[in-house]
């Protein structure tokens, strides 16, 4: 697929003049990308759209490179010890996706300039817990792989968690895009993961993003590279034939990444949930989508800050994570599947 590309970027001041800031410039001057500037991602105005669908597709092709503010981490279970955020949202447009709860009503890219602000808080992290590693999310808010042709964050980033011997880095991506972090000193210190799926899931509900093709080979370029590799099965849906199809990606997997399979590959596997607030969204964005939501079908289950979400029923779940599970057991047997939830 065409790397993304901003139809417009937004400035805040202080931004301009950071290593990411002109990267960015730079980048909208040999595109010939309109530079604006605001004082706040809040403050922007003049996106086009004469309703909410078109809006949001204006949104989503307009860039905000900013600062980012609260510099206060926070706790990243089951998959890391906190997260952190190189940017928020996403240029992907998959239907199901958890940010239409924080993002819904803004979902412009935005992207945060000030590295070093944020490197320096990683580290000191790090020292409150020595002489323990700490473990970091960087993808949690958003796919970073997805604008690093733009910003050159996240290889800045693997160069960082390199140089840290307590520090570890956990990335995740839906893009392809990896050739400018295959010749880094990542020193085995960022474990690189794949989100995939069915093709039934990839091919109604995941748009604008890298297919499960290319992202495999992908896969197998930063196993050569010498990254640690994991996957995310995520969100599993229980769709007509689902067996069938989850079958058929394990065996994909296994055949594009098999030369690797005695190393220590993760796997995380993550059943499909949503809350009524992004169900509400996701239906005036997508009023012919296929995704399942009825509350009547699922278990309500309290999620933190005491949002309710919806999850599958503990006999249906239960049947997807000991399925799954053996598929991979039985292809991976020195993976190790981290958690199903």
């Amino acid at each position: 697929m065409d790397l993304w590309q901003p139809h417009r970027v937004y400035f805040e001041p202080a931004a301009k003049d950071t290593t990411v800031g002109k990267r960015v410039q730079q980048y909208c001057k040999e595109n010939n990308i309109p530079i604006l500037e605001t004082t706040s991602h809040n403050q922007v105005r003049g996106i086009p759209g004469e309703d909410e669908k078109a809006k949001y597709a204006a949104a989503k092709k307009t860039l905000i490179v900013g600062m980012k503010r609260s510099l206060k981490f926070d706790v990243c279970r089951p998959s890391a010890d906190y997260q952190f955020s190189l940017m928020t949202n996403c240029p992907g447009t998959c239907e199901y996706c958890y940010l239409f709860t924080t993002q819904g009503k803004k979902p412009y890219v935005r992207v945060y300039a000030n590295l070093d602000e944020i490197y320096d808080t990683i580290d000191k992290y790090i020292e409150k817990k020595l002489p323990h590693a700490t473990v970091f999310e960087a993808a949690s808010t958003g796919d970073p792989l997805g604008v690093e042709h733009i910003t050159g964050s996240l290889r800045d980033t693997i160069i960082h968690f390199g140089e840290l011997p307590k520090g570890k880095l956990r990335v995740v991506t839906k893009y392809s895009n990896v050739d400018s972090l295959l010749d880094i000193p990542h020193n085995n210190n960022t474990r690189f993961r794949f989100s995939i799926n069915s093709n039934y899931v990839i091919k109604n509900f995941e748009h604008n993003v890298s297919n499960l093709w290319d992202r495999l080979r992908a896969a197998g370029k930063m196993a050569k590279a010498g990254y640690p590799l994991g996957f995310i099965i995520a969100p599993i849906i229980l769709h007509e034939n689902w067996k069938q199809e989850y079958k058929e990606l394990i065996d994909e997997l296994h055949h594009q990444i098999g030369f690797e399979e005695k190393s220590f590959v993760t796997f995380e596997l993550i059943q499909h949930r949503f809350t009524m607030n992004a169900k509400n969204i996701i239906e005036e964005r997508y009023p012919n989508s296929k995704l399942e939501m009825d509350p009547e079908k699922r278990l309500k289950k309290w999620g933190k800050y005491g949002k309710v979400k919806y999850v599958y029923p503990k006999d249906e779940a239960q049947e997807a994570k000991e399925y799954i599970s053996n598929l991979i057991q039985e292809k991976f047997p020195h993976g190790h599947i981290q958690y199903f939830t």
